[in-house]
């Protein structure tokens, strides 16, 4: 898959554009790109999220412009869309909802420190920094799951255009097949829905014992996610 950027310094240009200039083109083309989503991976970040309510460890999540609104709109979901009768609460925050604090930081220091300022002094090891970035590439988005790995906290992220340097930085990242920005985008709300809506089911089924085939991943050593000081926290 190639990435090609036609207006300097930014993303919302490429390659394939022209595949997309109709409504019904561009929703054939995501219907595609939806459909070669590596699940796999998505299921992995349902197991680890599903660990992380086991032992009551947190959940950061941040990312840029679109990546911001669906870092709240995912912290929302996760934080008040798994409180079922009463239940224990996951501890999901997202670090775009802060104005204050995010333009202090980015007035006083530089942008590139918005989210890993923030995370600094909250992560610790065995929670999770969750990654939000079209491109994968982010200079504020890199740093704080930097700060993340110092700590031997589990990087998770969900990104497009083959990773970015984000993918190496990560533990699982979920990369959706496309090197257009607004299907990455769209591709993402879908997969947050999932994982959402996954985690939701298991965390019902604690109460009454159920256990699915993503349950039995959770007891906090799954083989497929390694992560400096991990087995020793989880």
């Amino acid at each position: 898959m190639t990435s090609k950027v036609l207006k300097s310094g930014t993303l919302l240009d490429s390659v394939d554009e022209f595949n997309c200039s109709s409504p019904g083109a561009y929703l054939r083309n995501i219907s595609a790109v939806l459909e070669r989503i590596p699940v796999s991976a998505v299921e992995n970040v349902v197991a680890t999220f599903f660990s992380a309510y086991l032992h009551n460890r947190a959940i950061y999540i941040f990312g840029n412009g679109g990546s911001a609104a669906l870092a709240s709109h995912a912290a929302c979901d996760l934080g008040k869309g798994t409180a079922i009768n009463g239940n224990k609460r996951l501890r999901a925050m997202s670090l775009t909802d802060n104005v204050a604090l995010i333009t202090a930081w980015a007035n006083d220091s530089t942008y590139d420190d918005i989210f890993a300022a923030q995370l600094q002094p909250l992560i610790q090891p065995g929670d999770i920094a969750f990654a939000i970035s079209g491109s994968g590439n982010s200079p504020n988005v890199l740093k704080a799951l930097s700060v993340a790995r110092e700590v031997g906290g589990i990087n998770i992220g969900l990104t497009g255009f083959e990773g970015g340097r984000m993918k190496a930085l990560c533990e699982i990242c979920v990369i959706v097949p496309s090197d257009n920005m607004q299907q990455v985008e769209d591709a993402h709300v879908c997969v947050m829905h999932s994982i959402f809506l996954a985690l939701r089911q298991l965390v019902k089924n604690v109460d009454n014992g159920a256990s699915t085939e993503i349950g039995s991943r959770c007891s906090g050593n799954s083989p497929s996610i390694k992560s400096p000081m991990r087995e020793q926290f989880l």
